[in-house]
Order: structure tokens, then sequence, then C-alpha cells
């Protein structure tokens, strides 16, 4: 099925620069050198989320060193969503004045040095760390959909699959080789300054983009200006289009049940008798398999002129395993896993291609990424603790996870407005 994001050939150079010209360099330095923009893509969406994962299985051992009580060492986890909804707002301004390419190396060496702040002796640097590490993915967040709005028109769909993919596998990896690297390297301080590593490594595959994009040459193009995200005006606002505010919220809602998720799952199956070493397995297969959704996904809205029916089916499939949580959580653990896991990595990988799709150009998807993820991290930094109260207050799972039920129907709503064929600023 053709269409706007269809795998469609690049047209001549030539042409092309004369009807859009930030869409043509960027079509030509992508055709001269698409390894390394790929690899700088793939690298910067693996440490999206590998700082982060790799902190919740050291957290005790974290809290030990610092003699922190059990809400102090909770800030370890809700410190970097903060600064995840915060970062976000100057993302866009930041690539306007200095170019989207300088900005993403400029957070991937951001990242680097929060990672290694987290580990210094006093415990203010953890703290530190933990803003750092969140302002610098915020960056990252915020300006990958703009850039692959920008570099990739016809293929925005399968590359949003690709590193939302990615993001999820490094997320994953983390989490599951916390311990092993604890063990291996001494402690819980070498487990999470290694991986400092590979975001030094994407930084240094960001370099040469940064530079070549400032001098505006392109890869071997002849003297003309890289593509910038610059407004041809001020922009559709955003505050006042409710397709925006769909969104923003769907973004929000499938953060808040992600995290809710992340924090909570295996508690919920231990207090029910399970073991924490099967709790740790259901957990890691669940984060697994979000990578089959997020690929998926993200694919099939390409192909479609509205997602609003995949909004619903992602939706439907994470009620499914909320309701599994609340009726037989041991019985049906890794079913229910399943469903979450498929369901959280489907509605992250529509997120973030709405984001696109609904932007008439890069500049506009900067902006509504900006916009969405502010407030999604934000809403999502409240969830865990939020429902964590409930939870404390009624002595039971029932309540908190009837409200995740009631979210998850608001997110398939959401999903209905913010899948329509549209277009931010376009009139209906």
């Amino acid at each position: 099925m053709s269409g706007p994001l269809s795998e469609a050939p690049l047209i001549d150079a030539e042409e092309d620069l004369v009807a859009a010209p930030p869409v043509a360099v960027a079509r030509r330095r992508l055709g001269a050198h698409p390894t390394l923009l790929l690899a700088g893509i793939v690298l910067a969406a693996l440490n999206m989320r590998a700082a982060l994962a790799g902190v919740s299985p050291l957290l005790g051992e974290i809290g030990k060193h610092f003699h922190l009580a059990a809400t102090a060492g909770s800030l370890v986890t809700t410190i970097p969503l903060i600064f995840m909804g915060l970062g976000s707002i100057a993302a866009p301004k930041l690539a306007r004045r200095w170019g989207t390419e300088a900005v993403l190396c400029g957070a991937l060496v951001l990242l680097c040095g929060g990672i290694v702040l987290r580990i210094a002796p006093p415990v203010v640097a953890l703290f530190a760390g933990c803003a750092v590490v969140g302002t610098a993915i915020a960056l990252l967040n915020v300006l990958m959909p703009a850039l692959i709005k920008r570099d990739f028109p016809e293929r925005a769909a399968g590359m949003t699959a690709l590193y939302s993919t990615a993001m999820i596998l490094g997320a994953t990896v983390s989490a599951a080789s916390a311990v092993p690297l604890e063990n291996a390297l001494g402690g819980w301080q070498g487990s999470l300054v290694s991986w400092s590593l590979m975001a030094a490594v994407g930084a240094m595959v960001w370099i040469p983009q940064a530079v070549i994009a400032r001098r505006g040459t392109g890869y071997g193009a002849a003297a003309a200006p890289a593509p910038a995200m610059q407004p041809t005006g001020h922009g559709p606002r955003l505050g006042r289009s409710p397709l925006a505010w769909q969104v923003t919220l769907f973004m929000g809602s499938q953060s808040l049940i992600a995290y809710v998720v992340i924090a909570w799952m295996p508690t919920i199956f231990t207090d029910h008798g399970m073991g924490k070493g099967e709790a740790g397995l259901v957990f890691a297969f669940s984060t697994l398999v979000q990578m089959a959704g997020s690929f998926v996904v993200p694919m099939l809205a390409g192909r479609m002129r509205r997602q609003r029916l995949l909004g619903v089916a992602v939706s439907t499939l994470m009620t499914c395993g909320v309701v599994g949580l609340l009726l037989a959580p041991v019985a049906g653990a890794w079913l229910w896993a399943g469903l979450l896991g498929i369901g959280q990595g489907g509605a992250l990988g529509l997120a973030l291609t709405m984001m696109v799709l609904r932007s008439g150009d890069a500049h506009t998807a900067a902006r509504l990424s900006g916009m969405a993820q502010t407030g999604g991290y934000l809403l999502a930094a409240a969830g865990p603790l939020a429902l964590g109260a409930v939870h404390q207050t009624t002595g039971g799972w029932t309540v908190p996870l009837l409200l995740l039920l009631a979210v998850c129907t608001g997110l398939a709503l959401l999903g209905l407005g913010a899948g329509r064929d549209r277009r931010i600023g376009e009139r209906a």
C-alpha cells in the first residue's frame, strides 16, 4: 500500500534541490554515508534507556552504600524522569541554535558525564548525576523524531521502528547484565559506570556529522546548507491544538503505565508468593518482548492513514495484562507479562511514530516531541509514587491496579483522537 510513508526511491538530487532544498540536502547526505547516520541513530537509541534500566536491580546496594531510606532511594529512579520532562523543553531551542547533530553529540557527552558522576563518593553527586542523565536523555528523546522526519521523510515509520526497538534492546541488556557486571567489576559502581563507554562511542560517531553539519556542506555536497529544523514562521501553536494535546497525553499515559510496571511488577508477584528470582525472570521477559511491539506497530502505522485501531489494540493488550494481574497474578504471570510487554512496546512505538505523522515538518515534529515528552515524563514520574502510596494506604494491589485499568481505558480514547489522519495546524 503506497502512501506518504511508503518505501519510495529517492528522487533526482538537482530537481529535489529546486523544489525543497532542506530535504534534498538531507537526502544527498544520507545517500553518501548512510552507514554513519544509521550507526549514529542506533547508538543514540541504545543509550536512551540503558543508563536508567541498569539502576533498578542495584537499588538495594546503592541504598545500603549511602545509608538511604526507601523514600530517598526511590529518588534515584524518580529524578531522571523529572529531568527527562524538564529537559525536553529546551531541546528544540538548542537544535535551532546549534544544529540537531551538534545537540545529539553534546547530549551523548553529557550522558557519559552524568553516568560517571553518579558513582562519585558524596551522595549529592549521585542525585546530581541522575539529573544530568535525565537531561541528556531528554535531548535524545526529543530530537530523534525530528531527525527522522527531516532525513527519512519516506521511511519515517521504519526508522522509528528501528530506533524504538534499539532503545528497548539497550534497556533489556542493561537490566539483565547489571548484577553480573556488579559481580565481575567488584561492585555496583563498576556496573553503573560501564555504560558510559557506550555513550562515549555514540558521541564519537556523531562528532563528524556535527562538524560537517556546522560547516553547512553536507556529505560531499557542493556548498549547500545542511538541513536544519528552522521554522518557516512561528509554526502552529501547539498549546491550542487538540491534536497536539491528544498526542501528548497518549505519550504521557503510556509512559505512566510503563514506569508503574517497571517499578511495581516484580513486587506484585512477590507479594502474592512468587520467589524473587522467578519474579525477576518474568519481568525480564516482559521487557524483552517489548521489542516485538516496538518494531511491528510503527511499521503497521506507516502503512495506515489512520492509526486509531492500533491505539485501541495496544491499549487492549495492556488492559488484559492488568486484568490478569488482578485475577491470577502468579498462575498466569508469564502470559500477563507477555501481554503487557507487547502492549507497552507497541504503545511506545506508536507514540513516537505519531509525533512524526501528525507533524507537517521537522521543526513542528521537534516542538511536538518536546511538548509530548515534557508532559509524558513528568506524568510518568508521578505514576509509580502515586500508585505506591495508594498501595501503602489500602494494604493491597486491587485499588492500584483498578486505577491502572482506568489509565488504560483513557489511553484507548486518546489513541482514537491522536490516530486521526490529520496534521497539526491543518484545518479539519
